[in-house]
């Protein structure tokens, strides 16, 4: 019977195979596996009946079935027995020559089986397939193919068969006609002769050890002679292939002579099909076997052979391996090998044809020969040994060659010489600097080529060099003494500057190994190198390459490391220094970014170092010789600016230390003579090499420039320097600009005491002759010149007096200068440069005249604030470099202009020079161009902190103009200019703090008022009106408080002159101020009230904006506050929507609370007196009918908006918030759903298309508004702010949601406004009467809510609404029944300790509520469940008991219901009602049961909440189940927060319940199987998959229950699931019912 059963779960599963879904076979394969598991000589035997009856079954189904088998043998060959085993045999030997075709998958299946099989049962597997293997008969294909795959998977097994195999099998050969055939037959003799091969390599370990090579030789060379002689030539490729592979390992197997016999062929043979594939691998690879063959038999035939293998092999490496086709790589690896046998065996030939080929004009072959070198370099060492000196001669070209890739493999070939020792030998230096120079290549150099260039390298050639130099320093000891000190010879040539940083790291690290060697003092030998460059050399290379720290590869680092190291061989006197000082400027550099370092600051670090250096040195001689090399060295570094710059500081530097006068004068000649004027980083060099050197030496170095001036250089005559006779009429500029530039570096640089005397006399008199130029460069020299000489006259007489007579006549020339510029664009630093000039000029004495200064100022205003603006961020990103250029340009400029005028207001710091500086410059911030009052205004604000920080007043005087230069500024902080804004702002800032300061305050006084300015500012940033209106205001106020009365008229009338400003933002914020300013003294305006109205009215008609309706507010007020009734009843009659201007009007009457409150109770009144709509038939649609709102009550809504909208109402709110909070909640309740009047929704409609209207008329939107605002300005901003975040607004307003909206608004009442609820409730109680439905609905939802929270017990309303929503069971309305309910039910979480004393009274609702008749949609019903969840944890248990079953069998149904909201609460109420079971446990855990699987299987239910009810619902259900571990894992895996292995839960869940009631087996079972027809996919998945892991987990002794028949018939029918998730879980389940049967 339990074969049968097993017999018939496999037939199911093999029956399932012809199901199309590759998931679900693969889980049906499975299946039979696991079967096979438990019994393999069944499911073997099942397997082998099933194909044998089924005989017309589709192979590829079989070969599911085959597949199985072969994993059921495999993981079971030791326990099957032979009978077995011979059934399986035979079955396989039947399946795979069923079919005389070859049908691949099916027939290489029922191979696998026989394979498998044959690793323990070998002689049977052999004995069934040998029978088909007769003789004089072609075998099946699979049969030669089996034969094959057995020798290998079982070498010691089948060998011993090989003979007599082969025997049969030779003759075989020529009757084969089809190429597969002839395949088969090579891929057998391929892995036979592999097979004898490892069989003859492992004898001590084999059955036979008598097995000889000469056992299989002849049979071998006779299949040989039929692959060699008849198929390698057939015309099918793929054959070819095959013949080839096979040869490769039957060579090995041939006798010795008759290889070499056949050689003769065989080697050309296999040649020329290099010609016929292009796959050639596999021709390599039996080529490569033949050839070691041939060596091991010592073949005399190879010699003659040579030649052509060479020829035939050469082109195979030439063309270039593609990494991502794996065989082309393995071809590569494979013809080297060829070539190491046969560099081995012929040295001197391979060599004598591989290295002509090095001059080859192919760039393949080059690169093709160089691989094959260094593999016979690295594979074939000892036989190369004495062919060193011929290799590297041979190297010569190579060395030459261009190439990229032929580059590379040099390099390749040199790291391979370098290992085996050819690198000491002559010619090895070559190599080396063949290495250097690719390191010195320009690291990006590969970029620049074409993308589709041959002669791209993946890597490129300097990063391989850099890699291999290193290599070679570091790693190769023998490498030691042919690098050191051969090296430092690449560290001085310009050309190889790019390879300094990996040839200072290499160097440094020799170095350091012979320091450690003990060679310190002996490091450089010059005596046995001649070739090395000096020390001076190295140490003026190494410091100028590293002013430029981060250039190459951090190079910096690297060369003041190697100068570290080699500091005794520098100087002996330097070990101390040098080992203290250079570590802090390598730490420098590694501390900093290529962006965070200043070059300023490092270059004086670099030339500080210099300084101690030579001051440690202290020898005259050496200094000399040092300053020598560095000036030899200068035209080296013509390419490189910023480099030469910097060695002409250091020759400075070194000139300094030098004590020989006739040698300074003698290089500061040399100089001048060869410097390269053209060049602007050359003229800073030079000049700052003769400041810097007159600082030790004025005399000489004024003295030389003298000579320069005198020499007639510029007039062309032969004389001093007459080496410049042959320039042209620019360059002469060029070298006067660079005259000049060095008297101003001298003037700055050298001492203050001995250089003063000589400015006018020496310096100034050689540059004033220059003056008259037109050349740019020359012009921007002569104003640094002046700059520089200014800055001197200052710094060197702070404390004593120096009269600068030609002071006028320089700034009139820096005047010309700036005039000369254009106007229509900024293209040179010229202006930039010449006030910064005038300013260091200004502050020398004597004063400038009055119409000199005038004059400067009006010049440099004009041409700075006048230039065009730059262009928009967007137009800059296009123009790149040039838009930043002239951006910073133009800050540089606007920056030397302000240093300029705060200069001259220094000279002047009193109120009269403040206005004298402002006449200048308002025309300029009152102008009409943006950027001209943007550069006014930030320039004023920067005079006015200026003249702030700097005054010092001793007597309190009048500060006469403060109102004027108020009234210029205060209106400017509306400027449609952010910018602008912000500098206004810091204006007014000053002046008042100014003010102060005139009346006799201390400078650091801080002034509450004024400071608050600061703060003002943030909100200038925006152009926002309300932001801009409240910072003017604040402004106002500040200046109304701070302003002294004499100021205020002169402040009134520049304010009102502020109204005609072209800026509007500027003409309004001049209103507000105005404003602000009358409000102070509205008494005595108070008869002008009327105009006043009248003005701000057409204001607002003629200028619709923020600043003008917030002045007229204020006015509004005046006026409403002793006219009230007029403006409310003027505010009333105006016609809906309320326009702007009524907006603003009624607003301004919430100012004052007593004058509110009156209005508002006036509003409430009217609201309430009308029905809020009428019915109004709509013939359009027949007999229904719509809701039209009443005007009256609409209207003032809207009225009662307006005034709440203003913050001020807030107090008359707060007075009346019961009444208003009721009234507005009705009136929201009562217009849900009703239109506005025809004539209301046509004007609405007009208001709308002319221009936006305040806020939507509609009536339900213009009550939850109003309702809003209430709440906001009572103090109830939480409650708007929590129904906001809710969405119970929109909720309020949607008729199908509306009282969800009111939940919402009732839960935050509760929460944040618990002492209004009291008048509240009371006031709505007598609407749960009402005649609205809509009322009642609202009523019922606000109070059902309330219950929620404990604020009704508190306030000791709760027993007042309980019986409220008792007493609405009966209500006509539905929505208002279950509301009802919800409220009941929330006693549970508002009050419970209230919930007990009530508590019968409370189910009795809730199981009324369950049976409630009118209730289609469940909907009450689904309330009473969820309320008496939350009840039941609050109510007496003897209250539950007696309803107990009565309920768990209403609810039982709902658990599979379509809506999700019922599953879920009836499911959580079944959670909830585990507690009370103690009392009737027998009879509830029956109720467990019954919904056990039901829970379980949920768990994968589509809706998340219904999941989530499951997960409760165990938890709750685990304790009463009398099981530790499932409550346990109940607990843990059901965490809400924890996510859940469903596949992996159930299993343990099935093991817990068939350890602790197997007996339930057979229920659990049919339970799920009636989910087998579950409408959701997964829950179908999971119901047989629940019952497999059943069967997996029960005893042996409860099997019996199950009635397998109806079980295994259920599984087949949902086995033809249309959904494969489905198939597959039927599968696994079919496969486990093994444990059962």
């Amino acid at each position: 019977m339990t074969e049968s059963r097993i017999k018939r779960l496999a037939t199911t599963l093999m029956d399932a195979t012809t199901d199309k879904d590759p998931l679900v076979q693969e889980q049906i394969y499975n299946a039979l596996c696991y079967l096979g598991e438990s019994e393999p000589e069944e499911i073997l035997n099942s397997c082998d009946e099933y194909l044998r009856q089924h005989d017309k079954l589709a192979y590829p189904h079989r070969v599911i079935i085959l597949k199985a088998m072969e994993t059921v043998v495999k993981n079971n060959i030791a326990l099957l027995d032979k009978s077995t085993a011979k059934v399986v045999i035979f079955l396989a030997s039947n399946e795979m020559t069923k079919s005389k075709e070859v049908i691949r998958d099916w027939q290489q299946a029922a191979s696998n089986v026989l394979v498998a099989v044959g690793q323990r049962f070998i002689n049977k597997v052999m004995e069934e397939v040998l029978t088909k293997f007769q003789p004089g008969i072609l075998p099946h294909y699979f049969v030669m193919q089996t034969f094959a795959n057995l020798s290998v998977s079982n070498v010691f097994g089948m060998v011993p068969f090989l003979n007599s195999i082969l025997g049969t099998m030779l003759p075989m050969l020529g009757m084969a006609k089809q190429d597969h055939m002839k395949s088969v037959f090579c891929y057998a003799l391929q892995h036979f002769s592999e097979s004898i091969q490892e069989y003859l390599a492992n004898l001590d370990k084999a059955p036979d050890p008598t097995v000889r090579k000469d056992t299989f030789s002849n049979e071998i060379f006779s299949a040989y002679e039929v692959l060699f002689n008849s198929w390698l030539q057939h015309r099918e490729a793929k054959l070819r292939l095959a013949v080839v592979e096979a040869l490769g390992p039957m060579s090995y197997l041939m006798p010795g002579e008759k290889l070499e016999e056949q050689l003769p062929k065989l080697i050309p043979g296999i040649l020329a099909l290099y010609k016929k594939h292009t796959e050639a691998f596999y021709i390599s690879k039996s080529l490569c076997q033949i050839l070691e063959a041939s060596v091991n038999i010592g073949s005399r035939s190879l010699d003659v052979q040579l030649d052509s293998l060479l020829g035939t092999l050469h082109p195979q490496i030439c063309a270039p391996a593609d990494p991502s086709v794996p065989l082309t790589v393995k071809n590569h690896t494979e013809v080297l090998r060829c070539f190491t046998v046969l560099a081995c065996s012929f040295p001197d030939r391979v060599l004598a044809s591989l290295l002509p080929k090095l001059e080859s004009s192919n760039e393949r072959t080059r690169v093709g020969t160089l691989l094959i070198m260094r593999q016979i370099i690295n594979s074939a060492s000892s036989q190369m040994e004495i062919k060193k000196p011929f290799i590297l001669s041979s190297m010569k070209l190579p060395l030459q060659d261009s190439n990229n890739k032929v580059k590379r493999a040099v390099v390749q070939v040199i790291s391979a010489m370098a290992h085996h020792g050819y690198l000491e030998q002559p010619g090895g230096e070559a190599m080396m600097e063949f290495l250097v120079r690719q390191c010195a290549l320009p690291s990006d150099a590969p970029k620049k080529q074409p993308p589709d260039a041959d002669d791209l390298a993946s890597d490129s050639v300097q990063s391989i060099s850099v890699n291999t130099l290193f290599l070679l320093s570091t790693t190769v000891d023998r490498m030691n003494n042919v690098l050191w000190p051969y090296l430092l010879e690449f560290v001085t040539p310009i050309q190889f500057t790019n390879a300094l940083t990996p040839l200072c790291k290499s160097l440094m690290y020799l170095a350091m190994k012979k320091q450690e060697e003990g060679e310190n003092s002996s490091l450089i030998r010059y005596d046995l190198n001649a070739n090395l460059p000096s020390p001076y050399a190295l140490t003026t290379r190494l410091l100028v390459v590293s002013s430029q720290p981060y250039v190459g590869d951090c190079r910096g680092t690297a060369a003041l490391r190697l100068l570290n190291v080699l500091h005794y061989s520098v100087h002996p006197a330097l070990d101390q220094l040098w080992s203290k000082t250079v570590p802090l400027l390598v730490e420098h550099i590694e501390e900093n970014t290529e962006k965070s370092l200043s070059q300023k600051e490092w270059e004086e670090k670099l030339l500080l170092f210099l300084q101690e250096t030579l001051a440690a040195v202290s020898d005259n001689t050496w200094i000399c010789h040092f300053v020598t090399e560095m000036c030899r060295q200068l035209n080296s570094y013509n390419g490189f600016p910023l480099e030469k710059n910097f060695l002409y500081k250091c020759i400075g530097t070194t000139l300094g230390a030098c004590s020989s006068k006739d040698l300074v004068q003698k290089q500061l000649q040399e100089l001048l003579e060869t410097a390269r004027y053209h060049e602007e980083a050359e003229r800073e060099g030079l000049a700052s090499c003769f400041g810097i050197c007159a600082i030790n030496h004025l005399e000489e170095t004024l003295a030389k420039l003298e000579d320069f001036v005198r020499s007639d250089v510029f007039k062309k005559s032969v004389g001093l320097f007459s080496i410049f006779k042959d320039r042209s009429e620019n360059e002469v500029e060029k070298i006067k600009s660079t005259l000049i530039l060095c008297y101003g570096y001298v003037a700055v640089y050298a001492p203050k005491e001995l250089v003063l005397s000589r400015i006018e006399t020496d310096i100034l008199k050689n540059i004033f002759q220059y003056f008259n130029t037109k050349d740019l460069t020359l012009k921007l020299c002569l104003i640094r010149s002046i700059c520089m000489i200014s800055q001197a006259i200052y710094n060197g007489v702070k404390c004593g007096d120096f009269i600068f007579s030609r002071k006028a006549e320089l700034v009139a020339q820096m005047v010309e200068f700036i005039k000369a510029e254009p106007l229509e664009a900024m293209r040179t630093p010229v202006r930039q440069r010449a006030m910064i000039t005038c300013t260091y000029l200004v502050i020398l004495e004597p004063h400038l005249s009055d119409p000199d200064r005038t004059e400067l100022i009006d010049t440099c205003l004009a041409n700075v604030l006048a230039l065009p603006p730059l262009e928009p961020p967007k137009e800059r990103d296009e123009n790149g470099g040039d838009a930043l250029h002239k951006e910073m340009l133009y800050g540089d400029t606007v920056s030397a202009l302000k240093d300029l005028l705060k200069s001259l207001l220094q000279r002047n710091l009193t109120p009269h020079g403040l206005q004298d500086m402002f006449a200048h410059l308002g025309p300029w911030i009152k102008s009409n161009k943006e950027h001209e009052r943007e550069r006014a205004v930030e320039v004023s604000a920067a005079l006015l902190d200026f003249y702030l920080s700097k005054l010092n007043v001793s007597t309190v005087i009048p500060f006469y103009n403060l109102g004027v230069l108020i009234a210029l500024f205060s209106p400017r902080c509306s400027d449609s200019l952010a910018s602008v804004r912000q500098h206004a702002v810091d204006c007014v800032y000053c002046l008042l703090y100014i003010q102060l300061c005139y009346e006799g305050f201390a400078r650091d006084h801080r002034d509450e008022m004024v400071e608050g300015l600061k703060a003002l500012k943030k909100g200038l940033e925006e152009p926002d009106f309300t932001i801009l209106f409240h910072t003017c205001n604040n402004i106002a106020m500040v200046i109304g408080k701070r302003v002294p009365p004499d100021q205020l008229m002169s402040l009134l009338l520049a304010m009102f002159e502020g109204l005609a400003d072209p800026d509007k933002n500027c003409s309004r914020a001049a209103t507000v101020m105005i404003n602000s300013l009358l409000k102070e003294r509205g008494g005595v305006l108070q008869e002008k009230v009327p105009d006043i109205m009248s003005i701000i009215h057409s204001k607002l008609e003629e200028v619709d904006e923020e600043h003008i309706r917030k002045a007229a507010q204020q006015t509004v007020y005046i006026l409403a506050s002793q006219h009230k009734s007029v403006v409310v009843s003027s505010l009333l009659g105006s016609s809906l929507p309320f326009d702007s201007h009524a907006c603003t009007m009624w607003r301004s009457l919430a100012t004052e609370p007593t004058l509110t409150s009156q209005i508002l109770e006036q509003l409430l009144e009217k609201v309430n007196r009308d029905v809020p709509y009428k019915e109004s038939k709509c013939f359009l649609l027949g007999s229904g009918s719509e809701r039209i709102a009443t005007p009256l009550p609409l209207a003032a809504t809207c009225a009662l908006y307006e005034i709440m909208s203003a913050p001020e109402s807030g107090a008359a709110v707060l007075g009346l918030y019961p009444p208003l909070f009721v009234t507005l909640l009705l009136r929201v309740s009562c217009t849900v759903g009703v239109q506005l009047p025809k004539n209301l929704q046509s004007r609405e409609r007009r208001s709308g298309s002319h221009g936006p209207a305040p806020r939507s008329l509609h009536p339900c939107s213009c009550a939850v508004e109003t309702l809003k605002v209430m709440l906001l300005r009572g103090g109830s901003e939480e409650v708007a702010r929590a129904v906001g975040s809710a969405g119970g607004w929109e909720l309020m307003a949607s008729p199908e949601r509306h009282h969800d909206g009111i939940t919402v608004l009732a839960r935050a009442m509760a929460r944040h406004a618990g002492p209004r609820l009291p008048l509240i409730v009371k006031n709505l109680v007598p609407t749960l009467s009402s005649v609205f439905d809509s009322q009642r609905i609202t009523t019922t939802a606000f109070f059902a809510e309330l219950l929620n929270s404990n604020v009704v017990n508190d306030l000791i309303l709760l027993e007042t609404i309980m019986d409220n929503m008792t007493g609405r069971q009966k209500d006509a309305c539905t929505l208002v029944r279950m509301l009802a309910l919800r409220g009941l039910g929330n006693i549970a979480s508002g009050s419970p300790e209230k919930v007990r004393k009530h508590g019968a009274k409370l189910l009795a609702s809730m199981v009324n509520g369950m049976d409630d008749k009118d209730d289609p949609h469940n909907l009450v019903a689904l309330e009473a469940m969820s309320s008496l969840s939350k009840l039941l944890d609050h109510v007496e248990e003897r209250d539950v008991q007696s309803m107990l079953l009565h309920i768990a069998i209403r609810i039982r149904p709902f658990f599979d219901s379509e809506q999700p909201d019922l599953r879920q609460s009836s499911i959580v109420l079944f959670g909830n009602l585990t507690k009370f079971s103690e009392g009737s446990c027998e009879v509830f855990f029956e109720q467990i049961l019954n919904g056990l699987v039901t829970l379980l299987l949920h768990l994968q239910d589509p809706k998340p909440e219904v999941v989530k009810a499951c997960k409760f619902a165990l938890r709750m259900c685990g304790p009463n189940m009398g099981c530790e571990g499932l409550c346990d894992m109940f607990l843990n895996h059901l965490r809400e927060d924890r996510s859940l292995h469903y596949g992996e839960f159930m299993n343990n869940v099935c093991k817990h319940l068939m350890q602790s009631y197997p007996e339930m087996l057979n229920r659990l079972i049919l339970t799920n199987l009636f989910y087998f027809k579950s409408n959701w996919v997964d829950i179908r998945a999971a119901a047989p998959m629940f019952i497999g892991f059943l069967v997996l987990h029960v005893d042996e002794d409860h099997c019996q229950q199950v009635d397998l028949d109806q079980l295994i018939s259920a599984l087949n029918l949902l086995l033809k699931d249309p959904v494969p998730a489905v198939r597959v879980k039927v599968a696994e389940t079919l496969g486990r019912l093994v444990r059962i049967l």
